[in-house]
């Protein structure tokens, strides 16, 4: 395949949540930047920028990224949204396609090739049944529209492996390093790019005796469910006060973590002069505020 800019879009799983490395900008890496190191290896001219922030809903995806991709004159756009509305108490299903459709559209308008994903049929405990019933009619949507609007469509629910645990964060929502990994080749793959990733071999699945498995589901509902559902009634986001991992185009092949350390120098510097013209300006105000007290006084 051709060299070309490959912009990111989405919500937590491009993002990378739940592949953690301090090495790289919020904390994360996930199959996003793992593929587009890859690119960068397979040619050295490929560009690459994520806009992706967890937590959020399809509408904010629209709003804060899609423009912005646009403008970055992108060949290939990854594009995974809804999962966030689906997981909300009340989701109007019909609303949240058609939104889809639009965003969808609006990103193959200018011309680059876009990747939509489904979202893994994860069965984990009945009490989530109705947000798995959710998924499943979200899927089929995506099918549909990847058909119509001729997107090149990954079908994770295909990808069977992933009913293994050992791919997925103690969430079972995010996918963990491993499953992060996965997805970047399977990416890759269905782009016909060779790449270099070294997929562990999992082995077959150690059976968990049923009284194990209980103790797991009540110690997920507890820790995770319960969490999310507050935090859902709370208003209150992981991705708030998140900012692009990759804003702008950079070159994978220029090293990621060096990248990744001069925007952090950067920032760093920029909160410093922030700071220091605060200071600044309060100190003048005071000493301004006090030669106007003295000079009152003085009359």
């Amino acid at each position: 395949m051709d060299t070309g800019r490959f912009v990111a879009v989405g919500d937590s799983f491009t993002e990378g949540v739940g592949d953690p490395n301090l090495h790289y900008p919020n904390g994360f890496r996930g199959w996003a930047d793992r593929m587009a190191r890859q690119l960068g290896r397979a040619d050295p001219r490929w560009e690459y920028a994520n806009l992706a922030i967890r937590s959020k809903v399809l509408d904010q995806v629209v709003e804060e990224q899609v423009e912005d991709t646009l403008a970055m004159a992108p060949t290939h756009i990854s594009f995974y949204a809804g999962g966030n509305d689906i997981l909300s108490l009340r989701a109007d299903l019909d609303s949240l396609v058609a939104r889809y459709e639009a965003a969808l559209v609006r990103l193959g308008s200018g011309g680059a090739q876009v990747l939509v994903f489904t979202a893994f049929d994860m069965r984990t405990t009945a009490l989530l049944e109705p947000l798995r019933r959710r998924v499943l009619t979200f899927n089929d949507a995506v099918r549909d529209l990847a058909a119509t609007h001729d997107a090149t469509l990954l079908d994770h629910t295909l990808m069977r492996e992933y009913e293994d645990r050992r791919l997925w964060a103690p969430d079972k929502i995010h996918m963990n390093r491993q499953g992060h990994k996965r997805m970047a080749a399977f990416v890759l793959r269905e782009l016909e790019v060779p790449h270099t990733l070294r997929l562990r071999d999992l082995g077959d699945t150690e059976p968990r005796a049923w009284r194990q498995a209980i103790r797991d589901e009540g110690r997920f509902v507890r820790t995770e469910v319960l969490p999310l559902v507050r935090r859902r009634l709370s208003g209150r986001y992981d991705g708030d006060a998140a900012l692009p991992k990759w804003p702008q185009p950079i070159r994978p092949a220029d090293g990621m973590k060096r990248l990744a350390r001069e925007r952090s120098r950067a920032r760093e510097l920029e909160r410093e002069l922030a700071w220091a013209g605060a200071r600044d300006a309060s100190a003048d105000g005071t000493v301004s505020g006090g030669r106007s007290a003295s000079r009152q006084r003085r009359r």
